[in-house]
């Protein structure tokens, strides 16, 4: 099988995570509409989030919050998201880069988004890619995946 030299799983995931940003921008604008909440998991060691240091010590790999009823304070920028939520009665502020969400889920409507956990370094740029804009090569590591198709059907309340 050729090597993608394009990348485009690194696009497809990158354009998946712009429908992430994108709902979180139109909730900062307009708050949650209907009985639509979010479950979000992230690795709480990539570069750029922050956390209080109990609950890095509670989940030193990955963290999943809801965003529902009691969530204050939501602001969106580029590459991440901040938002207050509330730990045993005391807010705490979460910034979140959109390149460490592993999931992202909307119950309310049956869809869930997964990506490929996110690896974060210097050399990375905000959004987990290298900064000379090319995506990552093929994962030795892994038997080639190649082929796949994701059907976002599955997701689509029947």
């Amino acid at each position: 099988m050729p090597e993608d030299l394009l990348h485009y799983d690194a696009m497809i995931e990158n354009a998946l995570r712009d429908v992430v940003h994108q709902t979180m921008n139109k909730v900062v604008k307009d708050g949650l509409p209907g009985d639509h909440h979010f479950y979000i998991s992230f690795t709480t060691r990539y570069e750029g989030v922050a956390l209080p240091p109990y609950l890095k010590e509670k989940y030193p790999e990955e963290m999943t919050i809801v965003l529902q009823h009691q969530f204050y304070g939501l602001t969106v920028d580029e590459h991440s998201f901040s938002v207050m939520l509330s730990f045993n009665n005391v807010r705490e502020k979460l910034v979140i880069p959109f390149a460490a969400i592993t999931t992202f889920v909307d119950p309310s409507v049956n869809f869930a988004l997964q990506f490929q956990a996110p690896t974060s370094g210097p050399e990375d740029g905000p959004d987990g890619t290298p900064p000379d804009g090319d995506g990552p090569g093929p994962d030795k590591s892994t038997p080639d995946q190649s082929g796949d198709v994701i059907r976002l059907d599955q997701f689509r309340k029947k």
